[in-house]
C-alpha cells in the first residue's frame, strides 16, 4: 500500500522482570502488558462471554445411545488413577452409561451432577453463570471436549468428598481470572478436589483462573495429572491442605509455562511421581516464576527425565520433604535445585515408560492440550500427531532453510506439518503456497527472538528478472495457505529506507498472509512502512486472522488489509521514521462492506516517539473502490501518548467518517472520551465487536 503524498488493565499484576526486551520493545511497554503463550487470556476473551454464552445458550443437550459412544470413552488411566484402592478398580469416568453432547450451562450442569453414570461431551464454549462457579461433579463421570470447540469459560469443577472415578479430558478451562494477581478472596479454580479419588485430568488447556488452575486438595488421592498445558497463572496446581499423609498423584507429560508459583506445589503427598513435564519460562516475559516443582510437608517424591527450561529454584524442598531425582535437564535455571531423602519405587505400584528428557520440549509443545482427535494417552507416540520437520543452519536438521521445509510439505497435506526452526537468523524470503494447508512454522528455541526469518526487499527493489517487488511481493514471508500457524520466532523486513531513498517505493513487508484461519502466536513482526499485511484470497474469500502473544513494530499503515483480523494481548510498538521523525498510522485497513475488518483488544501500544504522533488509523479505499467500508476497533487496550486526540485521518479523498472506526474503554494517556472526531462505542454496540463476532464458529488453537 502506498502512502499518499503531499480490558483495561488494572496495574501489574505479575512479578515483573528486570530486563526489557529487544526490537524496540520498552520496558515500560512490557511492565504494561501481559502476554502470554498461546492464546493467553483466551481464544475467545473476557468481552466475547456474553455472544458465546448467548451462542451456546441456544443449544440443547442430543442424547446418545451406550452403543454409539466415541472410541476414547473407552479409555482408561495410567499412573495412581489407574490403582486399585478404596474399593475403586482403575479409573474409567462414565464409562458404560449413556452418552450425551452438551452445549449450555444448564445441560452440563444436569448429568455432571446425576446419580448415573454418563460420558459427557462438550461441544461448545459455555460460560459459568455466576463467574466463579464450580460444578459439583459427582462420581462415574466422563467430561471431554468435542475436538477442540469444549471450552469452560469463567469457572470450572469441584469434586468434594468420596466422588470418585472421573475424568475431564480434552477441554480448554479459562479465564476466571478477576484482576488480582495474587487473589486471595476468589477461590475460582479450573478443578478443585476435596477428598476426592481416583480423577484423571488428561490434554487439558487450563490457563487464566483467579486461584489454581488444579488444587488437589484434603487427602484426595489416585490422581492422574498427564498431557495439559498450564499458562497464564499465579497459583497454578496445589496439592495437600492436609496434616494426613494420603494423596498418591502422578504427574506427567505436562507443560508450565508462563506460570509463577506452585508448578506444582506438592504437600504432605504419601506418594508423588513427576515425570516427562516441561517446565518453561521464557526471558523478557511478564510472568516470572517463582519457583518449580516443591515438595513439602512430609512428601516423598519422585521426580524423572523433566526439562527445566529457565526456571527460577526449579525443585525445592522442605527439610522434611524427600525428593529422589534421575535424569532431568536444567537449560538457563536458577537458584536452589535440591534433592535429598529417600522416596519409593513407582513400579511398584505400576508400569510407565519414560520419554528421553531431550525430546521433552517438543514432544509436549506438539502433544498437550485439547486435541482434535484424542485416544489413549499412556504412550508418546499417540500425542505427536503431526509430523515434524526439523531446519537448523548448522546441517543438524533435515534442512538448513525454512523454504527448503516447505517445499518438502506435500501438496494438499490433509494434516498438519510442524516445520522447527532451530534458533539462528534465516537471511531468506519464504513462501508458503496455497496448496500446502495445516503448516506451522515454529522456532524452537527458548525465546522469539531466537530464530529470526529476515529480508529486505521494498515494493521499489529491482526483481531479478525485471520489474519491482511491489508492496505484497516484499514481504519476507508470504502465507497463501489456510490453516496456517506461526510461533516463537521473530519475522522481519529489515529494508533501509535511509540509505535506500532514491528508490521509489518504500513499503517494505515483513508478513503477508492471504488465507484463512492463520494463528499468529507468540511472534515479533518488526518493520516499518507496511509491516503486517493481513489480506484475503480475494476479494469474495473470507481471510481471518488471530494475533496473540506478540509484538508487532512499524510506523506507516504498518498493520493494514483487507481481512477479519484480531490483534489480542500483544504489543504494537511505534517506530520513528527513517530521518528520525515521528508520525504515522497503526492500521490501514480495506475492509469490504460485508466483512470486519481489524480489531485490537486488550493490548498495549507505545514505542519511542513524540506525544499526540501517531493516528490509530486510516481508511484504504484499495484502488479507489467507493464500495469498502473499512473497519478499525480498538478496545480494552492501553494507549500511550503517543496518540493522537483524534486518533483517525482519511485517505485517498475519502472521509473516514463514512467508514468504521471506533474505540471502546480504552485506558492510558492517549485515550480519550467520546467526541465527533473521536467515536466510541456505547456498551450495547460493544457486544457486537467481540473477538468472538470477527473469528465465528473457528477457534484458533495449536
Amino acid at each position: 500500500m502506498s502512502e499518499p503524498r503531499g480490558k483495561a488493565t488494572a496495574g501489574p499484576r505479575h512479578r515483573r522482570r528486570r530486563t526489557a526486551l529487544t526490537v524496540g520493545i520498552p520496558l515500560a511497554l512490557t511492565a504494561a502488558m501481559t502476554t502470554t503463550y498461546g492464546t493467553g487470556l483466551g481464544v475467545f476473551g473476557e468481552g466475547a462471554q456474553q455472544t458465546a454464552s448467548a451462542a451456546t445458550n441456544a443449544g440443547s443437550a442430543i442424547s446418545a445411545t451406550t452403543a454409539a459412544a466415541p472410541a476414547w470413552a473407552a479409555d482408561t488411566a495410567d499412573g495412581f488413577a489407574s490403582v486399585n484402592s478404596l474399593g475403586q478398580n482403575g479409573t474409567y469416568g462414565g464409562r458404560g452409561g449413556q452418552t450425551v453432547t452438551v452445549k449450555t450451562l444448564a445441560d452440563l450442569e444436569k448429568y455432571a451432577t446425576a446419580e448415573e453414570p454418563y460420558v459427557i461431551v462438550v461441544a461448545a464454549a459455555i460460560t459459568m453463570n455466576p463467574v466463579g462457579k464450580e460444578i459439583k461433579v459427582r462420581s462415574d463421570k466422563t467430561i471431554v471436549g468435542q475436538g477442540t470447540s469444549g471450552q469452560i469459560v469463567g469457572g470450572g469443577f469441584f469434586l468434594g468428598t468420596g466422588v470418585h472415578n472421573v475424568i475431564i479430558r480434552n477441554l480448554t478451562i479459562r479465564d476466571s481470572y478477576q484482576g488480582v494477581w495474587n487473589d486471595k478472596d476468589h477461590d475460582f479454580d479450573a478443578v478443585q478436589m476435596d477428598g476426592a479419588h481416583h480423577v484423571w485430568i488428561d490434554h487439558n488447556d487450563l490457563r487464566h483462573m483467579a486461584d489454581g488452575l488444579i488444587d488437589v486438595r484434603k487427602d484426595s488421592t489416585n490422581v492422574t495429572v498427564s498431557w495439559n498445558k498450564f499458562s497464564d497463572n499465579n497459583k497454578t496446581f496445589g496439592i495437600g491442605w492436609t496434616e494426613n499423609l494420603v494423596t498418591d498423584i502422578t504427574i506427567h507429560h505436562n507443560w508450565f509455562r508462563e506460570t509463577e508459583q506452585r508448578n506444582p506445589s506438592t504437600d504432605n503427598a504419601a506418594h508423588a511421581h513427576l515425570y516427562n513435564n516441561y517446565l518453561q519460562d521464557d526471558p523478557g516475559t511478564t510472568i516470572k516464576s517463582s519457583y518449580g516443582n516443591y515438595s513439602r510437608g512430609s512428601t516423598k517424591m519422585v521426580l524423572e527425565n523433566s526439562y527445566f527450561q529457565g526456571m527460577n529454584n526449579p525443585v525445592t524442598k522442605d527439610a522434611t520433604a524427600a525428593i529422589v531425582q534421575r535424569g532431568n535437564t536444567f537449560s538457563g535455571t536458577s537458584g536452589r535445585n535440591e534433592s535429598g531423602g529417600t522416596a519409593f519405587d513407582p513400579k511398584s505400584f505400576y508400569g510407565y515408560t519414560l520419554d528421553r528428557t531431550a525430546d521433552v520440549p517438543a514432544l509436549l509443545t506438539a502433544g498437550t492440550g485439547p486435541r482434535t482427535t484424542i485416544g489413549t494417552a499412556t504412550t508418546s507416540s499417540t500425542k505427536a500427531a503431526a509430523a515434524t520437520l526439523i531446519v537448523a543452519k548448522d546441517g543438524s536438521g533435515q534442512f538448513t532453510t525454512v523454504q527448503a521445509a516447505v517445499d518438502a510439505v506435500p501438496a494438499n497435506n490433509p494434516s498438519r506439518v510442524v516445520i522447527s526452526v532451530k534458533p539462528g537468523t534465516y537471511r531468506e524470503m519464504v513462501k508458503v503456497p496455497a496448496n500446502k494447508p495445516h503448516v506451522t512454522i515454529q522456532g524452537a528455541g527458548a525465546s522469539r527472538k531466537d530464530t529470526v526469518i529476515v529480508f529486505n526487499n521494498a515494493a521499489g527493489t529491482a526483481k531479478p528478472g525485471g520489474g519491482t517487488y511491489g508492496t505484497s511481493g516484499s514481504a519476507t514471508v508470504a502465507v497463501e495457505a489456510d490453516d496456517f500457524q506461526a510461533r516463537n520466532l521473530t519475522i522481519n523486513n529489515d529494508f533501509d529506507e535511509a540509505r535506500n531513498q532514491s528508490l521509489s517505493g518504500h513499503q517494505a513487508v515483513a508478513l503477508r498472509t492471504a488465507a484463512d484461519q492463520v494463528l499468529l502466536d507468540g511472534i515479533i513482526v518488526d518493520g516499518d512502512q507496511d509491516t503486517l499485511l493481513l489480506d484475503t484470497a480475494a476479494k469474495d474469500r473470507l481471510g481471518r486472522v488471530y494475533v496473540t502473544n506478540s509484538y508487532v513494530s512499524g510506523n506507516v499503515d504498518f498493520v493494514f488489509g483487507r481481512a477479519t483480523a484480531v490483534i489480542d494481548q500483544s504489543v504494537i510498538t511505534l517506530k520513528k521514521r527513517w530521518d528520525g521523525t515521528s508520525a504515522g498510522y497503526i492500521t490501514a485497513p480495506s475492509t469490504t462492506a460485508d466483512r470486519k475488518g481489524i480489531l485490537i483488544n486488550r493490548s498495549v501500544v507505545n514505542g519511542d516517539v513524540s506525544a499526540g504522533s501517531f493516528f490509530l488509523g486510516r481508511n484504504w479505499h484499495a484502488g479507489g473502490d467507493a464500495t469498502l467500508r473499512p473497519q478499525t476497533t480498538v478496545r480494552n487496550s492501553t494507549l500511550s501518548a503517543a496518540v493522537k486526540s483524534t486518533p483517525w485521518s482519511d485517505m485517498g479523498g475519502f472521509s473516514w467518517k463514512n467508514d468504521r472506526f471506533a474505540e471502546y474503554k480504552n485506558t492510558g494517556p492517549g485515550s480519550g472520551a467520546a467526541t465527533s472526531d473521536r467515536p466510541q462505542l456505547t456498551d450495547s454496540q460493544a457486544t457486537g465487536q467481540e473477538v468472538a463476532d470477527w473469528l465465528g464458529t473457528w477457534n484458533p488453537t495449536a
